[in-house]
């Protein structure tokens, strides 16, 4: 649930009975934020540790301007940090939320994926089962008929 806003219900187009819309929102935007596989990849890559740009560029194997763009992304969310020695700067993850989101992320991924082969293996099933056997009549597929 996104969670209700009180007292803010004309704001960013809620009306009476959508005073949940603001933070409804923000959600959205903080899951756009992360809609990038680079800015995944660079999350997963600073779990370890701090790591400098020369270490994500080649880690990643993206374009120079491409990663810096990403990057600058993940800054103004406030999901990474950047320290600058010299000439060298090292980017390390804001804090321990970032790696329990991408924690949490995996696991509803492997749910929602294995979710997919079951249905998937279902669906074939369903498909070896319908198609026609050699004397013309459709094949149960190993299901008993109920009568």
């Amino acid at each position: 649930m996104c969670g209700v806003v009180r007292g803010r219900s004309r704001e960013r187009g809620a009306d009476m009975n959508g005073a949940w819309l603001p933070v409804c929102q923000a959600k959205a935007d903080f899951f756009r934020m992360l809609g990038h596989p680079v800015r995944i990849r660079v999350l997963e890559l600073l779990q370890s540790g701090p790591m400098p740009v020369s270490g994500l560029l080649s880690a990643i194997g993206v374009e120079p301007s491409a990663l810096s763009q990403q990057l600058a992304v993940l800054r103004r969310s406030g999901m990474v940090t950047a320290t600058r020695s010299g000439s060298t700067v090292v980017y390390e993850l804001a804090g321990g939320e970032v790696t329990e989101l991408l924690r949490s992320a995996r696991r509803a991924l492997t749910e929602v994926l294995s979710g997919q082969h079951a249905l998937l293996t279902e669906l074939r099933q369903a498909e070896a089962g319908a198609r026609p056997a050699a004397d013309g009549v459709p094949a149960t597929g190993g299901v008993a008929a109920v009568s």
